[in-house]
């Protein structure tokens, strides 16, 4: 248990320091800009209680938010995040399976199932940070081409941080 929380707060403030220091002053014509720090939230063990969920996704949010001086936006998109994770897991991993399967890693839920985690849950989290950044639906076609460009963006950069860190299948 203590290993698991220690391996949390370090992916935090990695998560945090990769997202401000790096990932900020990276991005495609204002189009496309990777939020890696999702995989946070992504990466939280199944058995976390929802509760302690939207809290640690609210923190990594309104950190992210501080560096980014953008008055919550990220902390209400990690809320969202939160909460489709919790409806994705109920409906696709079996109460069963939680014991044998603690994490939604890529080396224990197998490629596909994590790509399509990946998937959904950053197209939610992305559509709902520009749909509050840019609060209106007047220019939608750049708002949408920005979530699409942002999500490929990030969704390439968690398979390749999870392809370095893969491990064979603990099943």
């Amino acid at each position: 248990m203590i290993r698991v929380i220690i391996n949390n707060l370090i992916r935090f403030v990695v998560l945090v320091f990769i997202q401000v220091f790096l990932l900020k002053n990276i991005g495609y014509y204002n189009l496309a800009t990777p939020f890696l720090y999702i995989l946070f939230v992504l990466l939280l063990p199944f058995e976390t209680p929802n509760v302690l969920l939207f809290v640690l996704s609210f923190l990594i949010g309104l950190t992210i938010d501080t560096f980014y001086d953008t008055l919550g936006i990220n902390a209400a998109a990690s809320c969202v995040l939160a909460f489709v994770r919790t409806v994705f897991i109920n409906l696709t991993v079996q109460r069963q399976g939680l014991e044998t399967e603690p994490e939604p890693k890529l080396g224990i839920m197998g490629f596909r199932w994590f790509f399509f985690y990946t998937l959904i849950l950053t197209l939610f989290h992305h559509l709902t940070l520009f749909l509050l950044e840019t609060f209106t639906f007047s220019d939608i076609k750049y708002t949408l081409i920005r979530v699409v460009l942002s999500s490929i963006l990030t969704i390439v950069l968690v398979l390749l941080s999870e392809f370095i860190f893969f491990r064979k299948k603990e099943r």
